[in-house]
């Protein structure tokens, strides 16, 4: 028999009036006991009709989030973290991956849009911010994570991406490396673009250069094409010593490379990752890598986007927070 807002109102303790009030976004219910409403709701397995609600201009308590790709660990952790804050606030959350692509994006976008979701988080590249910026015209409250949309005005929150980058330059540099190469993600992605504009400053700063030639985009298998252009990498006469790559998938390939083509991480090639997902722990070496704070990044955007629904703000926000260099094997002083 299904339940009904009668026998969710009797398990929480609450009035009828009450869980009204939480379905349709009304009344002056604290945070926490619409939660723990929202929870009584899920374990009755009671479902209201948001679609209705919807229709009625009222909150659907749900929340979308754009990721390139939910089987990339940095973007599970993303998720979660979103997730769990929207629950801690009362809110479902529906995750769509969208491969960077801007057809793609679109497409969940309105899908989005039909869903009446009370707010959109985008983490994925964009190239056409048309896109995004029709949605903000349309008062649905929108917020980048670990990625900005290049000239738009859009409320962001992401780690500095750009220090990332000299923070992993100067690791290697201050290891004795010189000869370094990068591989990095689709040139679209804004944050790729940015940790390779701070590596390659550091190193001018040092004296050298960084030539394009070294610097390898891959596409949508991150592990796989870091696995190939890391092997064509360490294939040239003048092999670098060290590589930086721009997420943890692309370093686990250059790690798989290395093997298979019998060169010794650390002691003949030095690998640094950035993101500092779950996998590091688990390579053979354990990898060094530039860490996150995702679960920070995760409060932080929900707070953000639950906080426009309430006060728009005439300027766009851009929390920046600060990575960390985690040192683990897979770097070394360079062998004479």
């Amino acid at each position: 028999m299904k339940a009904t807002i009668y026998d969710v109102a009797r398990e929480a303790g609450v009035s009828i009036a009450a869980v009204s009030q939480v379905i349709n976004g009304k009344g002056k219910i604290s945070g926490e006991r619409r939660a723990e409403i929202i929870r009584v709701m899920e374990r009755l397995n009671y479902k209201p009709s948001f679609i209705a609600t919807a229709l009625t201009g009222k909150n659907t308590f749900t929340l979308g989030l754009l990721v390139p790709d939910i089987s990339n660990p940095f973007f599970a952790e993303i998720a979660r973290a979103v997730e769990d804050r929207g629950h801690h606030h009362g809110y479902s959350l529906v995750i769509c991956s969208t491969d960077n692509d801007d057809e793609r994006v679109g497409r969940y976008l309105s899908l989005l849009q039909q869903k009446s979701v009370d707010g959109i988080i985008i983490g994925t590249g964009i190239v056409d911010r048309e896109l995004v910026e029709s949605i903000v015209a349309k008062s649905i409250p929108v917020a980048m994570i670990a990625r900005e949309l290049p000239g738009g005005r859009i409320d962001a929150v992401i780690v500095d991406d750009y220090a990332g980058g000299r923070m992993a330059a100067r690791h290697l540099l201050d290891l004795g490396h010189s000869r370094l190469a990068v591989l990095s993600e689709h040139r679209k992605v804004t944050s790729s673009l940015e940790r390779i504009r701070g590596f390659r400053d550091q190193m001018t700063e040092a004296g050298l250069e960084l030539p394009e030639y070294l610097v390898k985009a891959s596409g949508r298998d991150l592990i796989q094409e870091g696995k190939r252009n890391a092997a064509e990498l360490m294939r040239y006469a003048e092999r670098p010593t060290a590589i930086f790559c721009c997420n943890d998938l692309l370093a686990i390939g250059a790690l798989q490379a290395a093997k298979e083509m019998g060169v010794r991480v650390p002691a003949d090639l030095s690998i640094v990752g950035f993101d500092n997902t779950i996998l590091t722990t688990v390579t053979d070496p354990q990898l060094t890598t530039i860490a996150q704070p995702t679960e920070q990044m995760g409060n932080l955007v929900v707070d953000l986007i639950l906080g426009k629904q309430k006060v728009q703000q005439p300027d766009p926000v851009r929390t920046v927070l600060e990575p960390e260099l985690i040192v683990r094997q897979s770097t070394a002083e360079l062998q004479a």
